[in-house]
């Protein structure tokens, strides 16, 4: 897979999503890093509304007076965009509630914007691991960030997601289905950026 220096597309053309856990309100050094070498490649970083690791996110890229940032919120409710940068608004069906449900349509949304994805996972948010199975049934890669072990794994196959969830899966388990397994590899031959280097 060739990096994104070897390619001719333009890096700020590539969309990273980028999400986790609200328990998880601090970033390590090791995560600083790469929102940092992001920086330098002059990715498209979209990211959510929420607190804990969207809002230690938007705070670090705040610090570094990094532009190139969409925002996504619900419409009307936007609850964090430190940087005041622009944003992208979500409707959500008429009469539903402010539950988890409702703000998981946002998630799917950034999750069908961007091309990769780094997911800071505390092992037990539902929600977070629901980004992550949405992104590798997309076929796109996501780099996740274990925060008990603090360690990095990408994820590109159904394979491999199949594998944390053996290891690491929340209680109840959250169901992933293979209905779109065969068609992972020529997808992910598409793909020419190495996500490792997120």
């Amino acid at each position: 897979m060739r990096s994104l220096e070897q390619s001719s597309e333009d890096p700020a053309s590539k969309k990273v999503f980028i999400g986790g856990s609200r328990s998880l309100s601090r970033l390590s050094k090791q995560i600083k890093q790469r929102l940092d070498n992001m920086i330098e490649r002059r990715l498209t970083i979209v990211v959510g509304d929420a607190n804990g690791v969207d809002k230690a996110v938007q705070r670090h890229l705040a610090n570094r007076s990094y532009g190139n940032i969409i925002v996504f919120c619900m419409a009307d409710i936007c609850r964090n965009n430190i940087g005041k940068w622009p944003t992208h608004e979500v409707r959500a069906p008429q009469g539903g509630r402010r539950d988890a449900a409702f703000f998981s349509v946002k998630d799917r949304a950034m999750g069908a914007e961007a091309d990769y994805g780094l997911m800071l996972w505390d092992g037990k948010s539902r929600g977070t691991l629901a980004n992550i199975k949405d992104l590798v049934e997309r076929q796109k890669p996501v780099v996740v960030y274990f925060a008990p072990d603090k360690s990095f794994l990408t994820l590109r196959r159904y394979e491999e997601l199949s594998e944390l969830l053996g290891k690491h899966s929340p209680t109840p388990p959250l169901h992933v289905s293979s209905a779109s397994h065969g068609r992972q590899s020529a997808r992910n031959a598409a793909h020419t950026y190495d996500s490792t280097r997120l």
